[in-house]
């Protein structure tokens, strides 16, 4: 997007001036789902779609925002005093939550933008959380470390928004380096970035336009069957995480979960663990038809052991299979959301429109394709 745009476009309608452009991309975890609550280990990956924001300081502690992707809603207003959730203000509880947690004592105007999907598994909301962090730091003077605002955000989306995250998606969107992909510890929070290179092939996004909301959905359920898991594990094993142990380890000890819909969830959990690590070795030796192969197990084991596929997310990948993509799976929570793939480049043009066709004849709605590549960290836009 035009940095003078939206700047000139965000004065006009808030009536504001000497505005700064900042932004946040969206991110899409290439392998290693549901794992950032279990201590396991993640593949993140930045895109270069994401939220652009424009702001400036007020002096009358008020702070007044506009999204461009919900008109509707027009100028939300509210004084950084009073920093209370209210259903009818929508997206900028995110604003509200990130403000309370940085401690924000300025009022500001805030424009924002965004050619990121809402809703579709590609945070969305971490990236708002992370640009409103970034421009309360600076327009507050406040100096925050950039880790300690991938921590605040993570408690704004728990405390404020109250949907139990981990920590995943705003480390990423915060830390992440140009044209790599972070293998993040969720644990321990230390990374590794790696270059890559899909070389002949094009990673592909496929929206399912079945909008979710994970504070109404099964989410904060899947949380809760990995802690029965865990409770009933550290009945032998030491252990404070799922991630701690390997298949065979768990196996051994099959006797310790007696419910059945809990032990998948916990086998999917412990699998993914090791396919993140062997996916990130094939990575490293540019084998992508193995990092495929670990794409289509991933999305096994979501959908029958998780449970957090369902019919659009499995359409859309067994599209892809069929029409020659190397590896497919869900990305993000599931129950809707998006998914990725990876095609050889020579044949986007002539599958996409094809399977557009398929998924509306078999799911009654559209699919959106999105050719992506890695974006940059969030900050002032143009640095």
């Amino acid at each position: 997007m035009e940095t003078k745009s939206i700047i000139e476009t965000a004065e006009a309608l808030l009536h504001s001036s000497k505005m700064t452009a900042y932004f946040a991309p969206g991110r899409v975890n290439l392998i290693g789902e549901h794992l950032d609550y279990n201590g396991g280990l993640v593949l993140p990956y930045p895109l270069d779609i994401g939220i652009f924001g424009v702001a400036s300081s007020r002096t009358d502690g008020m702070v007044r925002c506009f999204s461009q992707n919900y008109p509707e809603k027009g100028i939300i207003e509210f004084p950084i005093q009073n920093l209370v959730f209210d259903p009818t203000h929508g997206w900028a509880n995110y604003v509200k939550g990130m403000l309370l947690e940085t401690k924000a004592v300025r009022g500001m105007d805030l424009y924002v933008t965004s050619n990121l999907p809402s809703g579709a598994g590609l945070s969305s909301s971490a990236a708002m959380e992370i640009l409103v962090g970034i421009i309360a730091s600076d327009l507050d003077n406040l100096g925050l470390e950039r880790i300690d605002l991938v921590k605040m955000a993570q408690k704004a989306e728990n405390r404020f928004i109250g949907v139990q995250c981990g920590i995943m998606d705003q480390f990423v969107i915060g830390l992440a380096k140009p044209g790599s992909a972070m293998l993040l510890d969720t644990k321990t929070l230390q990374y590794q970035n790696l270059k890559i290179d899909f070389e002949d092939y094009a990673l592909i996004i496929g929206n399912t336009n079945k909008v979710r909301e994970l504070s109404d959905s099964k989410y904060n359920q899947r949380r809760k069957e990995c802690e029965t898991g865990l409770k009933n594990l550290k009945k032998e094993l030491n252990i404070a995480d799922l991630c701690e142990i390997d298949e065979t380890t768990l196996l051994r000890h099959r006797k310790l979960i007696p419910d059945e819909a809990v032990f998948r969830r916990v086998r999917h959990v412990v699998t993914e663990n090791e396919r993140v690590k062997k996916a990130f070795q094939a990575l490293k030796r540019k084998d992508l038809l193995e990092f495929g192969s670990l794409l289509f197990a991933s999305h096994h084991s979501l959908k029958e052991d998780y449970e957090v596929t369902g019919p659009e997310l499995d359409a859309l990948v067994t599209s892809f299979k069929n029409h020659g993509a190397i590896g497919a799976r869900m990305t993000g929570a599931g129950f809707g959301g998006c998914m990725i793939a990876l095609i050889k480049k020579t044949e986007v043009d002539s599958i996409l429109p094809i399977m557009k066709k398929e998924y509306k004849k078999s799911q009654g709605i559209y699919p959106d394709f999105y050719f992506v590549k890695s974006g940059k960290g969030a900050g002032k836009y143009g640095y």
